[in-house]
């Protein structure tokens, strides 16, 4: 099956993944045929599990013991870009195409 330019389109938003070139489809549509082979489980009568430890009842955590603090001005020296006491982050680390770049990608796979 096909992956459609709207669907590469948004999933390059969600993931911040340059399908780009034909061997980024290729592998984006084996993942796909992969991932559809768990509609084929029957999962009938089968509880949804909150966690993938099945014996236990809870989950058990060690205390969280602060052992520094106050170093709010030494790792903000760090940020690249900041606004006020806030770490700023690019919006993407990709650029992507336009449409109509991808399409010729869309259909060479």
């Amino acid at each position: 099956q096909k992956v459609s330019v709207e669907v590469l389109d948004h999933l390059e938003h969600l993931a911040l993944v340059d399908f780009r070139d034909s061997e980024g489809v290729e592998r984006l549509q084996k993942a796909i045929q992969f991932a559809d082979q768990l509609h084929e489980v029957n999962t009938d009568g089968v509880e949804p599990m909150d966690s993938v430890l099945e014996d236990r009842w809870c989950l058990y955590l060690r205390d969280d013991d602060v052992t520094e603090g106050n170093c709010t001005k030494e790792l903000m020296e760090n940020a690249r870009e900041k606004v006020e006491e806030y770490f700023v982050a690019p919006p993407g680390n990709i650029p992507l195409p336009k449409l109509e770049e991808r399409e010729t990608f869309l259909q060479g796979s």
